[in-house]
């Protein structure tokens, strides 16, 4: 695209000031689709600051760290569970790492909650049985420990999160004869159903594809609260093959986040589970794109029907399945797709109401003065090649 000579380029430090006098134009990246042309790129350009982007779907690849404070005496607990479930305690005498995934071991509690369930409500001030084992050493003598905790007796209470906001996913039927529990939700057999889980033209990285806008230390929305992104998220392949507008055509960038659980909120943080497969975390998060020049919003504008993913049979149970061919996010919303003749029910697994409050919330937050923007300290990698773990000299039975 050729920018207008017309058009003075802006700069985040510019929009910044213009935040903090409560002059600057914010639009959610819905209002910026139902009101662009090809004709207005130039002019919303111009008259618009900050276009705001969310999401609210399940995020496995999280976690909080937790720091307890020492008791007296004191403990080097190496085994810890917070309500049933394993936290890691390897990096620190009384730090923890919970991961959302992890699944409750007390065989007296419902298997159907894990790491996220308790993050949900420590996030909520609701008390949570802690029983710790330790290693005894001149400075940690005492062996074991047990308590409640709250995140009002605790000291540092963040979100980690290793891999979040995957730049596109992909949709999950299964051609097979038995019904399979995955993390999508259950698959039904002979084509029963079809799940996607990324909100599609809401999704922030959809928006900035090539991630020219997002970098290390991009201050975000994250669960009700403000947290940062940190660097690339594992899983991270920006390499992924793309359209000719950029949108890759199945997984690709991800970024790892943090954030201060203290500040977050259980409407935006919730735990969930999948039947047969795990627990997961429901997550809010949001992020502020600056309208520096016409190009992002040309980037913003691109619509659900411009935007593919694969359809992928769970029924192959290998690394590498079989796809049905590529479906665009408009068909996805639309509740029914076909394949192979066959009209398929199709459900997301992100809440797409919840995805635009996100965005909405972020909004209020920047027009209300409370919520400027930051400069990236470094770009997000866009060569990451994905390595997969190839087992030479076994043989592996999928029986």
């Amino acid at each position: 695209m050729v920018l207008s000579k017309r058009f003075k380029m802006k700069t985040i430090s510019e929009i910044n000031d213009k935040i903090i006098q409560n002059r600057a134009v914010v639009w959610t990246v819905e209002e910026l689709k139902a009101r662009v042309t090809p004709d207005n790129i130039a002019q919303i350009a111009e008259q618009v600051d900050v276009i705001t982007t969310g999401t609210f779907e399940p995020m496995e690849g999280s976690g909080a760290v937790i720091n307890l404070g020492h008791t007296d005496p004191p403990i080097n607990i190496r085994t810890c569970w917070l309500d049933g479930v394993l936290a890691y305690s390897g990096f620190g005498a009384v730090d923890l790492y919970l991961g959302a995934a992890q699944m409750i071991e007390d065989a007296d509690e419902t298997r159907e909650r894990g790491g996220g369930h308790v993050i949900e409500d420590l996030i909520a001030g609701k008390p949570i049985h802690l029983k710790a084992s330790g290693v005894v050493s001149d400075c940690y003598p005492r062996n074991s420990f047990e308590t409640t905790i709250t995140r009002d007796t605790i000291n540092q209470f963040y979100l980690f999160n290793p891999r979040n906001l995957y730049q596109n996913f992909i949709v999950g039927v299964n051609g097979g004869e038995h019904p399979l529990y995955t993390y999508l939700g259950p698959l039904q057999p002979y084509l029963g159903n079809a799940v996607y889980s990324n909100p599609g033209a809401l999704n922030p990285l959809l928006n900035d594809p090539d991630l020219q806008l997002i970098g290390i230390g991009t201050k975000i929305f994250i669960g009700g609260g403000i947290g940062y992104i940190t660097w690339e998220g594992t899983q991270h392949f920006p390499l992924q093959k793309r359209l000719e507008n950029r949108t890759p055509i199945g997984p690709a960038a991800t970024l790892a986040l943090i954030g201060d659980a203290k500040q977050m909120s259980p409407y935006w943080v919730r735990g969930c589970y999948f039947k047969n497969y795990g627990s997961s975390l429901m997550l809010g998060v949001g992020i502020p794109l600056p309208v520096l020049n016409q190009d992002v919003i040309a980037r913003c504008a691109v619509s659900d029907q411009d935007i593919v993913a694969p359809v992928i049979d769970f029924a192959i149970p290998r690394r590498v399945r079989p796809t049905f061919g590529l479906v665009n996010y408009g068909q996805l919303k639309k509740g029914k797709i076909s394949i192979e003749g066959k009209t398929i029910k199709t459900a997301p697994l992100a809440s797409i109401s919840r995805s635009r409050e996100v965005a909405q919330e972020l909004k209020k937050w920047i027009e209300s003065g409370s919520f400027t923007l930051t400069e990236p300290v470094a770009s997000i990698s866009q060569d990451r090649s994905f390595l997969p773990q190839n087992i030479w000299g076994s043989q592996i039975s999928l029986d």
